[in-house]
């Protein structure tokens, strides 16, 4: 198999603010494996908050060996973006050699569209209210929060939308004391979930901690060697590929967290729609689908995904699977 790596760079639509920084731009990267003129893609997106960068992941995918499957890639590549590039594309290949879409190879049942959020980037309460009023439209709308005086910005987005169902990330900005502070008006402003509010490494003061909202792991939860941590302090957790290593993994995930008493919400980076085409197989029937990168950027794939009044819709086999 002949593998090709290639950075990419999407525009965004508008600079994009979480508790950890802004951006106007998504990097990624683009493997591509050709096998007898066929060829697979996947896409990920390195992340710095797990020290990888395009150049770090880059190298680990040259330093495959030359025969490897989706099976050995569990072992040859720990959970993270180079796996989950190399995973997807092995997918894509599979599927198009066998001419069988990949949910039917996965044994799978087929997708339908899934209702995801529209993610409204971290600013000020008046500039989110303007933002939450653009989008009132949407049924879900994901804030970005994560500061010590967040409230004004969540009192901002409901009065902005008043009807739509709300979600919260804090993506790890929240200390146990302000998480508690705000719980309660929380459930008073009608907000269905909290992504990670503290710190991973800080998050076991959730233990006995209540929890009005259900509190989603996110940076606290990457594969299945995650989950045993995770009791006691989440309801839910947050699958990224770009996480887990892939949709091999995403899948085993899904699982083993539906059987441990979890609910399950689908996540994504900010990427194109060839990153989110493989997620939108691991988000059916989850409780919450957030795989609206390609909403946030002004470019995308020549062969997009369909984002309608149903949701976002299952990849066709010119992007991926």
């Amino acid at each position: 198999m002949k593998v090709t790596v290639t950075p990419d760079t999407f525009r965004l639509a508008q600079v994009f603010t979480i508790s950890r920084g802004s951006r106007t731009e998504a990097k990624v990267l683009t493997v591509e494996i050709e096998q007898a003129g066929i060829i697979g893609r996947g896409e990920c997106v390195p992340y710095a908050r797990y020290d990888e960068t395009l150049e770090s992941v880059t190298a680990e995918i040259a330093a495959l060996p030359e025969t490897f499957n989706r099976e050995n890639l569990q072992e040859l590549l720990p959970a993270g973006a180079a796996r989950n590039a190399v995973d997807c594309a092995l997918w894509d290949l599979e599927a198009k050699m066998a001419g069988k879409p990949v949910w039917e190879l996965a044994g799978l049942p087929e997708p339908t569209p899934e209702i995801t959020a529209y993610t409204l980037s971290l600013d000020s309460p008046e500039n989110m209210r303007v933002q939450a009023s653009e989008h009132a439209h949407r049924p879900l709308l994901k804030i970005k929060l994560g500061t010590a005086d967040d409230m004004a910005r969540l009192e901002a987005v409901r009065a902005g939308a008043p009807n739509a169902r709300i979600i919260v990330d804090a993506n790890e900005g929240w200390s146990a004391e302000v998480y508690a502070e705000l719980a309660p008006h929380l459930v008073r402003l009608g907000v269905e979930l909290v992504e990670q509010p503290l710190p991973s490494s800080d998050d076991d003061a959730l233990i006995g901690m209540q929890r009005p909202v259900p509190v989603c792991a996110d940076e606290s939860c990457h594969d299945r060697n995650s989950l045993a941590k995770l009791q006691g302090k989440y309801d839910v957790i947050n699958i990224k590929l770009d996480k887990t290593g892939g949709l091999t993994e995403a899948l085993k995930l899904r699982d083993a967290a539906l059987e441990q008493g979890f609910q399950v919400m689908v996540g994504c980076m900010v990427g194109s729609s060839l990153a989110m085409a493989p997620a939108v197989l691991v988000a059916q029937g989850a409780v919450v689908t957030d795989l609206d990168g390609p909403l946030l950027l002004s470019e995308d794939r020549k062969e997009p995904l369909i984002f309608d009044v149903a949701g976002v819709h299952p990849p066709k086999p010119a992007l991926w699977g």
